[in-house]
């Protein structure tokens, strides 16, 4: 049988549960003993040390083989050639311990979230003690400004409202009230008798007994599930992770074979055969494949930064945005402002339309017509009465804000639309009756500078209809009134209904009789929170990019899909709940997600399940969110995005990106520098392997010839490292190429390389590696030494680099509007060839890499040598162009 749960209990039984007999709380010698048993009312977060990040870079294939070669080449005397290789080394490592150690940790902040001090009940007497020392059963007392201190089941309300929208994603506050709740499946949000644990009061006050503490609560439910929340590669960390084992496990094995063969042939002393085989390894390994991808992304990240309102916390996160399918999002301040907007205006001889959104007092009131509204009595009255009938404050401090209920606030809000701030209404308050859960309404005694006294009310349609048919008799027409509440209603907006009524000058206090008496209907109120401005066309772009976006909110379904066609989030728009979701077959969820593109009344859980189910269907999923019930479902993404301004700090703490502008637009620029990058890194690695290839071939030939090896380790390790990530940063400055955010998403599944591009690799190392040994040879007939001949040797290849560049840089002919499209990579370029002349002329460099000096002829052949290489590809890209038009 199902556990009875807390808000299923009426106040004895929940006393008598948490063993209180009233609610003067327990005893402190009770308390003592259940804070030994159940621990402190705190969240425990732990970091990774910064040791243990350094030790992880050290696990990879890579760089085994490098400290592998370092330690054999020590051995064999090659002292500086060990240092060299031990030097490339602490680059990648430090390169990744550097985007590691700067990546946030996604619980850090979150045990912060819980209040410092709360006001309980102990022993009889009311203290405040430290919010840590709170225990099950304990009684608390809340009051507008607390934070609610960990979970309670309220045993008595007072107009009590509580701001839950980082937990729940509602926008406004929600009225509790102390009342049993029948059904066990009632949704997180409807569970209007419990409070939870970082909240915040926003009006009345009231008691509960605490029913869950630290990790326990709901807030700390989602703090374990972030915690065992296991981050996710990346598709590209993925592809390159398997590239690298692929191409380390091949070249390992072509060593093996290589070495004996040559032990079989007799054709080298082991000491020499060892060396040759560490100098194909060293030369065949892409060393600087780690470090050229981390340089790449680090640019990218530091571009996002400064021009896009983005950072981005771990390097790879800024890729993954380039193969995102699909975009999973709150809707309460992600989609929408968060600020409750009066968008319509009805009385009962016009309509109005509003313009303007949020809290700044921009915009104004127009006819059906389109034509500013004039001020008679009956529009003033309405905008005097839902501003006076309000206990929230609008505040101009840094942008506006206000202070209180976001209904309420939309109504100060209209009023300045109107008259110029900070000008009020010329009355005197007399009296104030909150808004209460039980009446639906709050209204405000008043008299003008005449004396005469005024009662304002707003609330609920369905209420003031009533007050006005007792007051109003036939003139009031309910039957219309309701008909004017259907359409807003499903649109999404929330109607309040507004009056008045004069009163005798002895009346001095509120009462429900006075009200239920009757008064003067003025009108209705279509209030919305509306949607960002750059939402709709930033939806638009990526609708066309083959992105999708889903709504995941904790709003009514009804509201939810009315805002989702507002923005036309998608053609046909489909919704399902949090409850129907938890229904669901692991089969039938994974449909439901692909199906349905809002998901309303959502609870945490559900969240990390729909972006558990999107990644099943192998979709590249982001998730976006600010509040605390975003945290898991967006440490599951493939790539979470937290908003920067209103963001709790366990979002931002959580995910891989945070838009600073809290600008769900920035997305889509988000989205397409990603794809840049990608494409970016995948051009820098079909650089980057064909000569790293060829270099294994040059030795690999050399051994099968029986000839001495002409080139050194240090020199490959030259050609790897120094070459190729100095050219390299050309391609952080490549521009998107035409057209990029009209492909569809890249498969999640996919590979990097596609048939061409292996061909291509394999025919360019094979080029690069014949042309050299030839070069090569032709030179020691021709009586040069070995050093002058290896010294060409690594200019052509490094040449062959430089013309392969501008191959590939871009899938257009070379003399084509996009050769100068790049400016830097010219500049990049004159820095590398300055780097060869000095490994070719300068005694240090000369002495370390064993190089010599090149007569004009020798610079003459390495420039041949990559003339032919840009040649060759270039025909290959010509025929390949053809061919894709043909089709």
């Amino acid at each position: 049988m199902e556990k009875t749960q807390a808000f299923q209990l009426d106040e004895q039984e929940v006393l008598e549960k948490y063993g209180l007999k009233t609610k003067s709380g327990l005893f402190s010698q009770e308390a003592k003993r259940r804070l030994e048993k159940d621990g402190l009312n705190q969240l425990t977060s732990q970091k990774t040390s910064r040791w243990r990040l350094l030790l992880r870079q050290f696990h990879n294939m890579i760089i085994y083989i490098l400290l592998f070669a370092a330690i054999l080449t020590f051995l064999m005397g090659h002292t500086s050639d060990a240092i060299i290789i031990i030097v490339v080394v602490l680059v990648n490592v430090f390169i990744g311990y550097y985007q590691e150690a700067s990546a946030a940790d996604a619980l850090e902040k979150i045990k912060n979230l819980l209040s410092q001090e709360a006001t309980v009940y102990r022993d009889g007497i009311r203290q405040d003690i430290a919010a840590e020392t709170l225990v099950v059963g304990d009684v608390v007392f809340l009051e507008a400004g607390d934070n609610v201190p960990a979970d309670l089941r309220m045993i008595e309300t007072d107009n009590l409202r509580i701001q839950e929208s980082s937990l729940t994603g509602e926008a406004d506050s929600v009225e509790k009230n102390s009342k049993k709740i029948s059904s066990a499946k009632t949704p997180l949000a409807e569970r209007r008798n419990l409070a939870f644990a970082s909240t915040s009061v926003t009006a009345g006050s009231g008691i509960g007994v605490v029913i869950a503490t630290g990790v326990k609560s709901e807030i700390g439910k989602i703090s374990t599930e972030v915690a065992q929340t296991k981050s996710v590669k990346t598709p590209l960390m993925k592809e390159i992770d398997n590239l690298g084992k692929g191409i380390t496990w091949v070249i390992i094995g072509v060593s093996l074979l290589l070495f004996i063969i040559s032990l079989v042939l007799e054709t080298y002393a082991i000491s020499a055969l060892s060396l040759a085989v560490v100098t194909m390894i060293v030369g065949s390994i892409p060393e600087g494949l780690p470090a050229t991808t981390s340089v790449v992304l680090a640019m990218g990240v530091s571009d996002m930064a400064k021009k896009n309102n983005t950072i981005v916390k771990t390097l790879p996160a800024v890729e993954t945005l380039g193969s995102v399918a699909v975009i999973a999002t709150d809707k309460t301040g992600t989609l929408t402002k968060n600020e409750m907007t009066v968008k319509d205006i009805i009385l009962n001889k016009n309509k109005f339309q509003v313009t303007g959104d949020g809290y700044a007092p921009t915009g104004n009131i127009l006819t059906s017509d389109g034509v500013k509204a004039q001020l008679d009595e009956e529009l003033r009255l309405f905008l005097e009465a839902g501003f006076e009938a309000n206990d929230t404050v609008l505040i101009q401090d840094d942008g506006w804000k206000i202070n209180g209920e976001p209904t309420d606030g939309s109504f100060l809000t209209l009023y300045y639309k109107q008259f110029q701030f900070p000008n009020q209404p010329a009355y005197k308050e007399i009296d104030m009756l909150p808004f209460d859960s039980d009446y639906r309404y709050i209204a405000k005694l008043v008299k003008n500078k005449d004396k005469q006294r005024l009662l304002f009310i707003k609330g609920s349609p369905d209420k003031l209809f009533r007050m006005a048919k007792s007051y109003q008799k036939a003139e009031f027409d309910e039957e219309y009134w309701t008909k004017q509440v259907r359409p807003l209603t499903e649109q999404g907006k929330r109607v309040v209904a507004v009056g008045y009524k004069v009163v005798d000058e002895a009346v001095n206090e509120i009462t429900p009789e006075l009200l239920q008496s009757g008064i003067q209907f003025l009108g209705l109120a279509g209030i919305i929170d509306p949607p960002e401005e750059a939402v709709i066309p930033a939806l638009k772009e990526m609708n066309s990019a083959g992105v999708q976006v889903k709504m995941i909110t904790g709003d009514h379904p009804q509201t939810a899909k009315a805002i989702a066609e507002k923005l036309n989030l998608a053609p046909k728009i489909s919704v399902v709940t949090g409850g129907e979701l938890d229904q669901m077959s692991p089969k039938e969820l994974e449909n439901a997600v692909v199906e349905n593109q809002v998901f309303a009344r959502t609870t945490p859980k559900n969240k990390l399940e729909i972006i558990a189910a999107l990644q099943r269907n192998g979709l590249t999923t982001a998730m976006t969110g600010d509040g605390v019930n975003d945290a898991p479902a967006l440490k599951k993404a493939d790539i979470g995005v937290a908003m920067g301004k209103k963001g709790t700090d366990v979002a931002k703490d959580s995910a891989d990106m945070i838009l600073t502008d809290d600008n769900f637009g920035t997305m889509a620029i988000a989205i397409r520098e990603g794809r840049r990058i990608y494409d970016n890194i995948k051009k820098s690695i079909l650089f980057l392997l064909p000569t790293s290839f060829a270099e294994g071939l040059i030795i690999a030939f050399t051994i099968l010839l029986q000839k001495d090896m002409p080139l050194q380790p240090t020199q490959l390790l030259w050609i790897n490292m120094v070459s190729a990530i100095t050219i390299q940063f050309a391609f952080i400055f490549e521009p998107a190429e035409k057209n990029i955010m009209m492909k569809k998403p890249r498969q999640s599944t996919g590979r990097i390389f596609n048939r061409h591009d292996i061909f291509q690799m394999g025919y360019v190392s094979v080029l690069v590696a014949a042309i050299s040994l030839i070069a090569y040879e032709w030179l020691l007939s021709k009586g040069v030494s070995t050093t002058t001949a290896s010294t060409m040797m690594i200019n052509i290849v490094v040449l062959s680099k430089i013309f392969y560049l501008f191959n590939i840089r871009t899938k257009e002919l070379l003399f084509s509007k996009s050769f100068f499209t790049n400016p830097k990579a010219f500049i990049i370029i004159g820095i590398m060839l300055l780097l060869q002349v000095g490994l070719t002329y300068l005694p240090f460099m000369q002495s370390w890499f064993y190089t010599g000096g090149l007569s004009l002829l020798e610079w003459l052949v390495a420039l041949i040598a990559g003339i032919l290489i840009l040649a060759i590809t270039e025909c290959d890209k010509l025929i390949r162009l053809k061919v894709q038009r043909q089709k």
